[in-house]
């Protein structure tokens, strides 16, 4: 028995007539009546009482009638509930870093929802340990990020996306606010305000040898979770930060960002994915951010 025996005999049984019931199914009348026998011959019983004019339900085609309809109906809903599975999208998980990414994640949000308006995007703020640590456990499809140690992307692939230069950021107040250029070794005995040595190790590493390459020592004063919370620091006073460029999209006019001399090596912000599991999807949102980049450098 297939669906379509059962819309054949739904069909005649509601018009009660075959010829009406051909037209309806655009088939010949000798073969639908064909399928119906078909169909009768397989369950062993009539389902029709046939005239020279018209059929009518027997008492177990009635009863076959209502299951018939439930049955069709049913199978309508999956074929639809499939059908929106099929053309929705989906959704893609991207991790991100919002301090690095904040000139070039908007853009390529926008970019992206043009190009696949049926996706939908959602993004994980998380650090760069647990961006990677989702990513092998293909719970995240693409991440934006500050590139790691090399030791940290076995089985991931890497593309440089970016180079975000260092500033020191001051307080507008701050005697240093007036530079045009600040000295790291100036900045020897200021407090310190620094993101957390647990969550960003890789920032750590690098504060230690630009000091180190000058024969200088830090002072840290606080660490900090967050971009929220460091730049109330440090407009709050209580000290100085070495961070990104890019952080003036957050900061606007409450930091002043200043260039050290000499001038540390930029921050390389990229994508990282599973090696060979680029979906289509996250292959046209990594499309978007090499566009939105391009468009950012010029």
């Amino acid at each position: 028995m297939e669906l379509r025996h059962l819309r054949y005999f739904v069909a005649v049984a509601e018009t009660e007539n075959v010829t009406r019931a051909a037209l309806k199914l655009h088939v010949s009348q000798p073969a639908l009546s064909r399928q119906i026998r078909d169909l009768e011959d397989e369950l062993g019983f009539a389902l029709l009482e046939r005239d020279a004019k018209s059929v009518r339900l027997t008492e177990a085609g009635r009863t076959f009638l209502t299951e018939a309809q439930a049955v069709l109906k049913r199978a309508d809903e999956a074929v639809k509930t499939a059908r929106n599975v099929a053309t929705a999208g989906g959704e893609l998980h991207v991790g991100y870093a919002p301090s690095p990414t904040a000139r070039i994640l908007p853009p390529t949000l926008r970019a992206f929802q043009n190009e696949m308006p049926k996706v939908r995007v959602k993004l994980h703020d998380l650090t760069t340990e647990e961006m990677l640590a989702e990513l092998r456990a293909k719970r995240l499809d693409l991440a934006l990020l500050v590139k790691p140690a090399r030791s940290m992307l076995r089985g991931l692939r890497f593309e440089p996306l970016l180079r975000d230069p260092m500033r020191l950021a001051v307080a507008p107040t701050h005697p240093l606010a007036h530079r045009r250029t600040v000295a790291l070794s100036d900045t020897a005995s200021l407090p310190l305000i620094v993101y957390s040595r647990r969550e960003y190790p890789e920032y750590h590493e690098m504060l230690e040898n630009l000091f180190a390459s000058q024969k200088l020592r830090m002072r840290i004063a606080e660490e900090h979770d967050g971009g929220a919370s460091l730049i109330a620091a440090v407009e709050a006073g209580t000290g100085v930060a070495i961070v990104p460029a890019s952080i003036s999209c957050f900061s606007g006019v409450r930091l002043k960002l200043l260039p050290l001399s000499p001038e540390p090596e930029p921050v390389v912000v990229g994508a990282a994915w599973i090696e060979k599991q680029l979906s289509a999807p996250a292959q046209q949102f990594l499309e978007c951010a090499r566009e939105a980049t391009s468009a950012a450098a010029a």
